[in-house]
């Protein structure tokens, strides 16, 4: 079992940036595909990003290709979510997610463990 706590959230302008972090518990940090979902008021909660256990692989949602980038170190037992170029729609609740997989998936339903999340603001 891994818990998960993020932090990095805060109030931007746009075209600013934020990096999110989220620290993992556990010895077993390398089991795990780590992901960055966000749910944004009365929305569901949409994938971002995600890195595969050693870091090789990541998947991107399509709009944040460019923008954002998804890092882990294993060494530290942490992830990364770099944003930037922020625009006020990526203002949400931005959650950490862990998977025991060697897949990597954007479905918030096949993540295990999940952070309690960070606010992330972009003003216009």
């Amino acid at each position: 079992q891994v818990q998960l706590v993020e932090s990095g959230g805060g109030l931007v302008q746009a075209g600013g940036s934020l990096r999110l972090s989220c620290a993992a518990s556990g010895r077993t940090f390398t089991s795990y595909v780590m992901g960055w979902f966000r749910q944004a008021p009365g929305k569901e909660r949409d994938f971002v990003a995600a890195i595969s256990r050693r870091g090789v692989n990541t998947n991107y949602a399509d709009f944040v290709k460019g923008r954002f980038t998804i890092s882990r170190d294993n060494a530290k037992n942490m992830v990364y979510l770099q944003m930037n170029s922020l625009l006020p729609e990526d203002t949400a609740v931005y959650y950490c997610a862990g998977r025991v997989s060697s897949v990597v998936t954007a479905g918030p339903h096949e993540y295990d463990y999940w952070g309690q999340g960070t606010q992330g603001t972009v003003s216009s």
